[in-house]
C-alpha cells in the first residue's frame, strides 16, 4: 500500500477507519473514508440504520453509491468524485440525496479532502455527511428543547410512567403575528416559554413543538388536578405578561391534558395525535380553557372524521351510497296527495345507515354539500317529471342550505334543471331552516327575490323552532310555512299551546299563505290537527320517507 502522509507522520485507511469508529459513538453525523488507490469505502455504523448503504464497508464505490444516491443527483456527485479522484480539486462539499430503506429521498451535506500519498496523488477522501433536512432538538427562538428532543426521551421508556401530557396552544396567535410583527411574535413565545419553565418542578420538562404549541411532559405521577393547577399558573403568568406590556398585544392559551395511563406505549405519534385533539377540543369550546381527554369525545372525533372521508369519496364515485327518499304532503281537504318532500339518505359500504342528523351537519362544514345539494335538484326535478305523468298537479320539494344559497351558483342551477326537464316553476318548493340567517344577507335575499319571481314556492321549514319566526314571515314573505313537529306535539298536549297554533294559523291564512303541519303520526293526531284546519299534513301517519318505487307503489304512481 502506498504510504500516506499529513505533516510529516505516515497514517494509513485502517487508522482513519479506527478514529472514525471511535468518534461515532459520541456524534450525529456520520464520518466516512475512500480509499481512493484501491476503491473501498468504509461509513459509520449509524448511516446503515439511517440510509440503504450496503453495509459499513464496501467496494466498487461508484456501481455501490448508484443504488443508494436519489438517480437525479447521482450524475452531479459522480461528476465532483472524479475531480477529486483526478486530482483536480482537494476539496468535496456537495447537497444531495440518499435513499432510505424504504427508497424516501433524503437530503444530506457530505463534505470531505482529499489526503494525498507521498507521490502527491489522491490517496485518501476523508469526511462527515450529515442528514441537512433533519429537524433540530432545540428551538433558538424560545430556548426550548424541540419536538426532536421530545421524540429521543420517548425511545427511553416503553410506556409512560404515571403523570401526564399537558399541551399548550396560544389562541389566535396568527393574529398577533400579523398585526405586530413576527420580531414581537418570537418576543412573546420567548416569554411564554419562561412562564412555563419558571412554574414547573423537577421531573417536568417543556418542549416546543413548532409554531404556537408546547408539550409538558410529566413523569413525578402527577394528577390532572396537578395539571389544572399548573395549566392556571402559567395562564396567570401570561396574564402579568400581558399587563406588563400594557395590553400591547391580547391574547389567551389554551390546553389539553391526558393523563399517561391512556398510553399504552410511549409512541411519540400517538402522543402527538391525541394531545392535539384534547388541544383542539379546548379551542373549538371557546379557547381560553383546560380540555380534558375523553375517549367518547375522542371516539366521535374518529366518528366524524371516518365519515367525513366516505362521505367525500362517495362524491368522487358518482355519489355512491346516496338514495333520495320521498315524503308525502298531503291535503287536509280531500287527503290526496299534493306534493312530496324528498330527504337525503346516506348508507356507507359496510352496510350502515347513518342518520341524516349525523353526516347532513358534515356536508356543510365540508362544502360538500354544494356537489350533493346540486345532484338532489337534479334528481328530485326528473322524479317529479316522472310522477307527474300520473299526477299532474304533483309538486316537488327540496331543502336548501345557507351554504348552498351562499357559496355555489344554486339559482342557475335550478333554472337548468327546470328547463332540462320541462317543469314549471310552480312544481317546486324550496324549503329553507335557516331563514334567519337569510334574513341578514344581501346576496342570498337576492336569490330568494329571484326565485320568488320566476314562480318557484318557497316555504320557512321548522316554524317554531331555532331560526324560524315570526319576525321571517314578514320579512321574507313565503308561500308556505311549516310547523314543526315539536311544536305540534305541544299543541296536542296543552291547552294555551294549543290556542296558540290555533291563532297561528288563523295568522297565517289571514295574509295568504299555506300552512303544512308536520310531524303527524297517528289517526288521532291526524284527526285532532285537520279539525284546526291546516291546508297540508306531513308525518309518519300518512307515510314515512322511502325510496322511489315504494313511493310509486304507495300512491299509485
Amino acid at each position: 500500500m502506498t504510504n500516506i502522509y499529513v505533516d510529516n507522520k505516515k497514517i494509513s485507511f485502517e487508522l482513519f477507519r479506527y478514529v472514525a469508529e471511535q468518534f461515532s459513538s459520541c456524534m450525529n453525523d456520520n464520518l466516512y473514508v475512500y480509499d481512493i488507490q484501491n476503491d473501498t469505502y468504509y461509513i459509520t455504523e449509524g448511516a446503515t440504520k439511517r440510509f440503504a448503504v450496503p453495509g459499513s464497508f464496501f467496494n466498487n464505490v461508484l456501481e455501490e453509491l448508484k443504488k443508494f444516491v436519489c438517480p437525479d443527483d447521482f450524475p452531479v456527485l459522480e461528476a465532483d468524485l472524479k475531480s477529486l479522484i483526478n486530482g483536480q480539486k482537494t476539496w468535496h462539499n456537495l447537497n444531495y440525496r440518499w435513499l432510505s430503506h424504504d427508497g424516501s429521498p433524503i437530503w444530506i451535506n457530505c463534505q470531505g479532502r482529499i489526503i494525498p500519498g507521498e507521490d502527491g496523488k489522491p490517496y485518501l477522501l476523508i469526511g462527515c455527511i450529515n442528514e441537512i433536512g433533519k429537524r433540530q432538538s432545540a428551538d433558538n427562538v424560545s430556548g426550548l428543547l424541540s419536538s426532536e428532543a421530545l421524540k429521543e426521551r420517548l425511545l427511553k421508556f416503553n410506556r409512560l410512567p404515571e403523570g401526564y401530557v399537558l399541551r399548550i396552544g396560544i389562541d389566535d396567535f396568527k393574529n398577533v403575528n400579523e398585526r405586530l410583527g413576527h420580531d414581537y411574535a418570537d418576543h412573546l413565545l420567548r416569554n411564554i416559554a419562561e412562564c412555563i419553565e419558571s412554574s414547573l418542578t423537577d421531573g417536568q420538562s417543556v418542549y416546543r413543538i413548532g409554531g404556537d404549541e408546547f408539550i409538558i411532559f410529566d413523569c413525578i405521577k402527577g394528577s390532572l388536578s396537578d395539571a389544572h393547577l399548573l395549566y392556571h399558573k402559567i395562564r396567570s403568568g401570561v396574564d402579568k405578561h400581558i399587563e406588563d406590556n400594557r395590553y400591547k398585544a391580547l391574547y389567551t392559551i389554551s390546553g389539553g391534558v391526558i393523563d399517561n395511563s391512556y398510553f399504552d406505549t410511549a409512541d411519540y405519534e400517538h402522543i402527538l395525535k391525541l394531545t392535539e385533539f384534547a388541544l383542539s377540543m379546548a379551542k373549538v369550546r371557546g379557547k381560553n380553557q383546560l380540555y380534558y381527554y375523553d375517549e367518547e369525545d375522542y371516539s366521535a372525533f374518529l366518528r366524524k372524521r371516518m365519515l367525513s372521508i366516505a362521505l367525500r369519496e362517495a362524491v368522487d364515485n358518482n355519489f355512491e351510497g346516496f338514495e333520495l327518499y320521498y315524503q308525502p304532503i298531503m291535503s287536509v281537504n280531500n287527503e290526496k296527495l299534493y306534493a312530496a318532500e324528498t330527504l337525503l339518505r346516506f348508507t356507507l359500504k359496510s352496510g350502515e345507515r347513518v342518520s341524516p342528523g349525523e353526516f347532513i351537519p358534515i356536508l356543510e362544514e365540508s362544502g360538500l354539500i354544494i356537489p350533493v345539494g346540486k345532484w338532489i335538484i337534479r334528481g328530485s326535478m326528473a322524479v317529479c317529471k316522472e310522477f307527474q305523468q300520473t299526477l299532474p298537479d304533483f309538486r316537488i320539494s327540496i331543502n336548501l342550505s345557507y351554504i348552498q344559497l351562499l357559496k355555489s351558483p344554486v339559482f342557475n342551477e335550478i333554472l337548468e334543471s327546470l328547463d332540462n326537464t320541462g317543469l314549471s316553476p310552480e312544481s317546486l318548493i324550496v324549503e329553507l331552516t335557516e331563514s334567519g340567517k337569510l334574513d341578514n344577507s344581501l346576496a342570498i335575499r337576492n336569490i330568494w327575490d329571484k326565485l320568488k319571481k320566476l314562480g318557484v314556492n318557497l316555504a320557512i321549514d321548522d316554524f317554531g323552532t331555532g331560526y324560524s319566526n315570526l319576525g321571517n314571515i314578514g320579512n321574507l314573505k313565503p308561500d308556505i310555512v311549516k310547523l314543526d313537529r315539536s311544536f305540534t306535539v305541544k299543541a296536542l298536549q296543552n291547552d294555551y299551546e294549543h290556542r296558540l297554533m290555533v291563532h297561528i294559523i288563523y295568522m297565517i291564512h289571514s295574509i295568504g299563505l299555506n300552512l303544512v303541519v308536520e310531524g303527524v303520526e297517528t289517526k288521532d293526531e291526524q284527526a285532532k290537527i285537520a279539525a284546526l284546519d291546516p291546508d297540508f299534513i306531513q308525518g309518519y301517519y300518512y307515510s314515512q320517507p322511502c325510496s322511489k318505487e315504494e313511493f310509486k307503489k304507495k300512491f299509485n304512481l
